[in-house]
């Protein structure tokens, strides 16, 4: 069997569809899987247990040049690979009108061709791509992300899905220079309206390092340069504290660098959904009610992460309360 996907972006939703790779493998495991992703995202789906080709498809770029010789020439070459291969079935993940499309330029067998047949909570979806696939399927509207992924992939190929979901991430060991554990503070995102406090940062920072932790500061763009510098200044202060703002860097080195810590406490951002599909203990920060749909849930077995909400923003002191229950349960 050969299986194409297609999700295309962000980084938090790639990150919530990567299990359905094991899914599909250990429902048909001589499959062929592949999947179209925008190129920012590939290195990471290189590294998933499964998939045999990450076709690049950088869309957002074709847009701001659609009408150049080059851009014509990448979409042309793009077409004739999605055609070279013929698929028992094209699954579009996203439920948006560019997915689909892209789905429908596959080569696949008649009546195979597979999308999301209705919006679901808090998703976004877009009427015209249910028009654009043979077999638009209806989901549960109210469901977790990972959840509707895997729903949707096992009604399309006709199996049950079972077990807690397996990411399939495979990263590289880095050498260890510290003696302290690490805990990576995930600070940054896409929305101002997901931030937790630079204050909050400091003060949770010191009590890691009452504990003996050293904490190490992603950053991925001018803005989190500039907070986990602020970050990094304020834990200076204390005596004791071991502190490290990462360099900018390709997603897979973050991968790895990521995994080299031994826990992670992160606002709902990409970064902080790749240390849940990396099993580290890890509580993730959500100013708003959607923990339920994107969030670690317990019912994944996902026992030593936890999801966090509060208004404005989680409460410094319930952070903590919830880190030393992560711990303890990744310590079980």
């Amino acid at each position: 069997m050969r299986v194409l996907l297609v999700k295309l972006s962000s980084l938090g939703d790639v990150v919530h569809t990567m299990p359905v790779v094991h899914d599909i493998a250990t429902a048909f495991p001589a499959a062929r899987i592949d999947w179209v992703v925008e190129p920012a995202f590939a290195p990471l789906l290189r590294r998933i247990q499964g998939i045999a080709e990450v076709i690049e498809c950088p869309l957002r770029r074709w847009r701001r040049r659609w009408w150049s010789s080059a851009v014509r020439n990448e979409w042309r070459a793009f077409r004739e690979r999605l055609q070279r291969e013929r698929y028992d079935a094209v699954i579009d993940l996203q439920g948006l009108t560019k997915s689909a499309l892209v789905a429908r330029l596959a080569r696949v067998a008649p009546g195979r061709r597979h999308g999301l047949g209705n919006a679901t909570e808090g998703s976004g979806f877009e009427w015209p791509a249910r028009w654009l696939v043979d077999n638009a399927i209806r989901i549960e509207p109210r469901i977790h992300a990972l959840d509707r992924a895997r729903v949707l992939t096992a009604k399309a190929l006709g199996y049950s899905h079972q077990g807690r979901p397996e990411f399939g991430l495979r990263t590289v060991a880095l050498p260890v220079k510290q003696q302290r554990p690490s805990v990576a503070f995930v600070h940054g995102t896409s929305r101002d309206d997901k931030l937790w406090p630079i204050e909050n940062w400091v003060k949770l920072g010191e009590r890691f390092t009452d504990g003996g932790w050293r904490i190490v500061l992603p950053q991925g763009n001018a803005a989190e340069q500039t907070r986990a510098d602020l970050i990094a200044a304020g834990l200076q202060r204390v005596g004791n504290a071991q502190v490290e703002v990462w360099p900018s860097m390709p997603i897979d080195a973050a991968l790895d660098h990521l995994a080299a810590t031994q826990g992670v406490v992160g606002v709902d951002s990409g970064l902080s959904h790749m240390a849940v599909a990396l099993k580290l203990p890890h509580v993730q920060l959500y100013n708003h009610a959607t923990a339920w749909r994107t969030g670690p849930l317990p019912e994944h077995g996902m026992r030593h992460q936890i999801a966090i909400e509060g208004r404005p923003t989680p409460e410094l002191e319930t952070v903590w309360a919830a880190w030393n229950r992560v711990l303890e349960a990744a310590r079980a």
